[in-house]
């Protein structure tokens, strides 16, 4: 097993704005994304990364069936997002970063159901953890995933690939007071689409912290 890593940047903004009472649960929720991702940090060794996710994904589903082994991150999740997110929905986000373990370039179709499993169930549970697990967040958490893929892979064609989904998403949903951190991700997301490819903007910089502040206020 590999330590926890850190939140990224713009998560470690947006938790802020979580209320206190749920920000034990939605902490502990992104940790776990981050530290799936963490599998594959490493390179694409498909063997060890399949071990390490299958490791993950059994002891996820495992906190369904009685009290978590001594891991800092289990812990946390039994205790702050179980029973509101059972064990089996988190361990099915592993099929998402599994995607990324394909052999050579990821096809669209392996992008969208990579999209799908990681981002798409990550807002999902993040909004049922805030309240509101009804609200239509599931594209925004898609597109958002793709957006990480893009930024982050070394392969040009696969990054391209990425950003043109995401580009196509439609994400059009308003955001409750209660979403707005969510919100916030998403509206990053937007500007980073609108930048174009390639064209990262750094994480928690101030402009980015500004769009943030605002879409707290405004909910756009």
């Amino acid at each position: 097993m590999i330590p926890d890593p850190d939140l990224d940047p713009d998560r470690r903004l947006a938790l802020a704005y979580v209320p206190a009472a749920v920000r034990p649960a939605m902490e502990a929720l992104w940790r776990l994304d981050v530290t799936l991702g963490a599998v594959l940090a490493g390179g694409r060794e498909p063997m060890i990364g399949r071990i390490r996710l299958a490791w993950w994904r059994e002891a996820l589903e495992a906190l369904d069936r009685g009290p978590p082994p001594p891991a800092p991150l289990l812990r946390a999740l039994a205790a702050h997002v179980l029973p509101a997110v059972r064990g089996a929905e988190l361990a099915a986000m592993e099929a998402g970063w599994a995607e990324l373990l394909a052999d050579g370039t990821l096809t669209e179709r392996g992008l969208k159901d990579y999209a799908e499993a990681r981002g798409g169930a990550l807002f999902r549970h993040s909004a049922r953890l805030l309240g509101l697990p009804d609200h239509p967040v599931g594209p925004a958490g898609a597109r958002w995933a793709l957006v990480d893929v893009a930024r982050r892979s070394a392969d040009p064609d696969e990054a391209s690939t990425a950003f043109a989904l995401a580009a196509a998403i439609d994400t059009e949903t308003s955001w409750p007071r209660q979403l707005r951190p969510l919100g916030m991700l998403s509206v990053l997301n937007r500007r980073d689409l609108a930048g174009g490819a390639g064209t990262w903007e750094k994480q928690g910089s101030p402009a980015r912290m500004l769009v943030m502040a605002r879409h707290r206020l405004t909910g756009r």
